[in-house]
């Protein structure tokens, strides 16, 4: 099984380390799912990491190496260039949709523009995602 993680999901799984996010997070390091990234999603992370309201509860350090484990142990694949099977409310969502597609990964998040879509692509919320791992 392949999940892309939303960048929501992973802030929250350090933010709460005994919420479904973090033990989502545990079960990809248990070896019972691939987490799929790209460098755009790095980015995001590292940059929102970054925000003040983060920064104050997840210190520099502890982001710095959160976001380096994902880039050495995930799966890092390339941004796809083409345009997403579906488009989310909020642009900027787009490129989490073309990815899971390309990787056929589950798209895993919080945000409801996507979650929205589960109609139309494999999206789930981290419980959904958490359930179907048993």
């Amino acid at each position: 099984m392949r999940f892309v993680l939303d960048v929501n999901v992973l802030i929250s799984g350090l933010l709460s380390r005994d919420g479904t996010p973090a033990r989502l997070l545990e079960h990809w390091l248990e070896g019972h799912f691939e987490l799929v990234v790209s460098e755009r999603l790095l980015e995001e992370l590292a940059r929102t990491l970054r925000e003040p309201k983060l920064s104050k509860r997840i210190s520099e350090d502890e982001a710095a190496q959160f976001v380096t484990l994902l880039s050495e142990l995930a799966e890092v694949a390339a941004d796809p260039a083409g345009a997403p099977p579906a488009r989310s409310a909020d642009p900027d969502d787009d490129y989490l949709i073309a990815l899971a597609a390309a990787e056929r990964a589950r798209l895993v998040s919080g945000d409801s523009h996507l979650l929205a879509l589960t109609e139309t692509i494999p999206v789930l919320a981290p419980r959904a995602a958490l359930d179907l791992l048993g």
